[in-house]
């Protein structure tokens, strides 16, 4: 099954005058999104685009980060987030036609957590990722500026941990109710040994305490055997594309990863056929 909003693209494209635009690697770039711009005078653009692109994201996970960050932003836009705004259109000009692609296979739930640390230039707080797979099929995701300031790369990598273990404690849930039994536990994968051993191990310093709350909910998770956290490397990070803008190769490796492509298929006609 594949899902897109290829027309939507399209039809968006066409109305913000970018149908035309020259195409670019990634939706965000080296965009600082600071406050150091301009402030605009009609923020008409701005608003409408932005809206728009949060109802693309139902399809497209590779913008949930850059479209957070231009969200951010609603209530006083400057000249530099408007720029971030058109490049996240010219990005789309050149994958117009991709979407969500869902395949047969081993049912399983796992997921993959990342964050990064005080990331937001104005306030400092920092930006949590995480992508939920049933099998191979992406379900869920999530690219969200935490609500508080963290101390600490090790509480930034937590609070997301415990983000992510919330959604999946409600998915194994809605699963029991319809009928449907995960055949093992759910995985969640994060790249910070700090916050796993905090996991794992009953251990808080003076410099952890402020964390406590979503250290029990998580640690009561694992004891119980609702979840299983593990390490997995950087380099395999799935939920890199969530917390920060990457490479053009890096930024298309994690996008094919997250099963975003273009159809396998076409349902338009050969040119020039009836």
């Amino acid at each position: 099954m594949f899902l897109s909003q290829t027309k939507y693209v399209c039809d968006l494209l066409k109305r913000t005058d970018f149908l035309g635009a020259s195409s670019c690697s990634t939706p965000l770039g080296s965009y600082k999104l600071d406050n150091s711009g301009d402030i605009l005078e009609d923020v008409t653009f701005y608003r409408s685009t932005v809206g728009a692109l949060q109802y693309l994201t139902w399809t497209r996970p590779d913008l949930s980060y850059a479209v957070n960050l231009v969200c951010q932003h609603l209530h006083q836009p400057r000249s530099n987030h408007l720029g971030a705004v058109k490049r996240i259109l010219r990005y789309l000009k050149g994958t117009i036609d991709m979407g969500v692609w869902f395949t047969k296979g081993s049912l399983g739930l796992q997921a993959f957590t990342d964050a990064d640390w005080a990331a937001c230039p104005i306030d400092r707080r920092s930006t949590s990722g995480w992508c939920i797979f049933l099998s191979s099929n992406l379900i869920s995701w999530s690219a969200k500026k935490q609500p508080t300031v963290s101390r600490s790369s090790t509480e930034a990598e937590y609070r997301g941990l415990a983000m992510t273990a919330t959604e999946l404690l409600y998915l194994s849930k809605l699963f029991k109710d319809i009928g449907f039994q995960l055949p093992s536990l759910p995985l969640l994968w994060c790249d910070n040994q700090s916050a796993i051993h905090l996991a794992s191990i009953p251990v808080f310093s003076a410099r952890t305490k402020h964390v406590e709350v979503d250290y029990h909910f998580t640690r009561e998770l694992v004891q119980q055997r609702f979840l299983s956290v593990k390490f997995v490397s950087s380099e395999h990070q799935l939920a890199d594309i969530f917390t920060k803008p990457l490479s053009a190769a890096r930024h298309s490796l994690l996008r094919t990863k997250l099963t975003v492509r273009s159809p396998p298929f076409s349902l338009r006609g050969a040119k020039g056929s009836k």
